[in-house]
């Protein structure tokens, strides 16, 4: 297969500067694309949005591949009851297969009176599109559509194109895996690329190498048969509330590292640095307040496990009485690195709770959900090409290797599935996009700058298979 431009320095620099003008005459097209995304409520939760939304955000999705020349696209039903919308563009003979990857679902937009614009309407303000979505993922489907016209502007296609847009990533519940499971074929690649992360920095071009997995843990406490005055019987009868909190607290050290028993808690980190300063700062840590853990910050959110108390049921404090509580329980979130099995460390998990209840309270853990974690071998040729490309496309700032403490459990499943195939994690969800808060925003010069790498990408990835 003869591909150009030819690989020299010349016809590599004429052929991003054409990218880049093409991506650039096309952020308008863009930015009203993203507002028609953005305006559709497609939080898959029927309890919070109606169904219709999603279809909607679904149909929008199909509807745009169809346009662009995308063959076989269909709306998948998936079995948590969501639709996934699956597209392909062939490719010349013999082209290797990149999947491209987003999802059209978004967080709930939470307290919609703190938001500074309407959630699901785009606004532009001090140079960034404020939107649920904007980033996390609807930003980056758009990137991807980006990617492919400024691509095709150029002329032939020179891979074959599978896309693919989730439902119900936010939700975790776990439709498309499912489905890809029971359909191995249909997302088979040489590539995936995920446009679900993002870089470290704006203007810092950077890889997401390695996720967390997770389990999420839901914790009970029982000790009477019923709330006692707390008068008449505090001091002797054994508080559940008090139980839970010793219980909880036993999984943080004096310093706030995990100590699950049985569980390795001092893994390092040798990829992308991050100076505690800058993660006060996007973690907006309140003035005097000290981090918690002794590794680095790295360490901490990418390569170690992690509890978190999600929420505890008791009594409100403008409800409470009176009362010794007799019973009381917590969600719990296990965050699990790679190179760790997340069904060994939830076990783990579940077994110093249940041995570290004080005064013989009676305790129930149910798992209500796991996923595994990911790691990507950051020395392949498509990580190579990646480099080369967003080097290219950010005026020659080198490319960053960075972990992510969340987790995308679509990855797991696409690695089991497709063993041989390269994954890349990239995306628009730099700090200061606020992802999953109120005010989510994408910056316009990611988004064009991003989706010139991915179109260099695809090009040099096919130069180097």
């Amino acid at each position: 297969m003869t591909l150009t431009p030819a690989p020299g320095a010349d016809e590599h620099a004429a052929y991003t500067d054409a990218v880049a003008a093409t991506v650039a005459s096309l952020m308008p097209q863009a930015r009203a694309e993203l507002a028609e995304l953005v305006a559709f409520r497609s939080v898959a939760d029927a309890s919070q949005f109606p169904v219709g939304e999603c279809e909607a955000a679904a149909n929008w999705v199909a509807a745009t591949l169809r346009g662009e020349g995308f063959q076989d696209v269909a709306l998948l039903d998936t079995p948590d009851g969501t639709q996934s919308v699956y597209g392909m563009l062939p490719g010349p003979q013999g082209a290797p297969t990149v999947l491209l990857y987003g999802h059209y679902d978004v967080q709930p937009p939470l307290d919609e009176s703190a938001w500074r614009t309407p959630p699901f309407e785009l606004t532009e303000r001090d140079g960034r599109w404020y939107g649920r979505g904007a980033a996390d993922c609807k930003g980056g489907i758009v990137m991807h559509l980006l990617a492919l016209r400024a691509l095709r502007a150029q002329g032939e296609l020179p891979v074959t194109v599978k896309f693919i847009a989730e439902g119900s990533e936010e939700q975790g519940t776990g439709g498309l895996q499912r489905y890809a499971e029971a359909h191995p074929r249909l997302l088979a690649a040489d590539t995936i690329v995920i446009g679900d992360t993002g870089n470290f920095r704006v203007g810092l071009p950077t890889v997401t190498a390695s996720l967390r997995g997770m389990a999420k843990l839901h914790v009970r406490v029982e000790t009477l048969e019923g709330n006692l005055h707390s008068g008449q019987f505090g001091g002797a009868a054994p508080d559940a509330l008090a139980a839970l909190v010793r219980t909880l607290d036993s999984v943080r050290d004096a310093e706030g590292n995990t100590v699950v028993d049985g569980l390795d808690a001092d893994a390092g980190w040798d990829g992308l640095d991050y100076p505690p300063e800058d993660f006060r700062k996007d973690a907006k840590v309140l003035e005097g307040v000290r981090l918690t853990g002794s590794g680095t910050v790295a360490e901490s959110i990418w390569a170690r496990p992690s509890v978190t108390v999600l929420g505890i049921d008791c009594p409100s404090v403008a409800t409470a009485t009176a009362s010794v509580q007799a019973s009381a329980g917590a969600a719990v979130s296990l965050r699990v690195p790679p190179g760790m099995d997340t069904v060994k460390a939830t076990a783990l998990l579940v077994s110093h709770l249940e041995s570290h209840v004080p005064w013989g309270a009676r305790v129930s853990v149910e798992v209500v959900g796991q996923g595994q974690p990911f790691s990507a071998n950051t020395a392949s040729p498509a990580y190579k090409a990646m480099a080369e490309a967003m080097q290219a496309a950010y005026d020659g700032e080198e490319m960053q290797i960075a972990g992510q403490g969340g987790s995308i459990p679509l990855c797991d499943t696409l690695a089991s599935l497709y063993p041989r195939a390269e994954i890349l994690l990239i995306g628009l969800s730099e700090p200061e996009a606020q992802i999953h808060a109120v005010n989510e925003s994408v910056s316009p010069e990611e988004l064009e700058r991003m989706s010139v790498a991915e179109a260099l990408f695809l090009l040099r990835y096919a130069q180097r298979v």
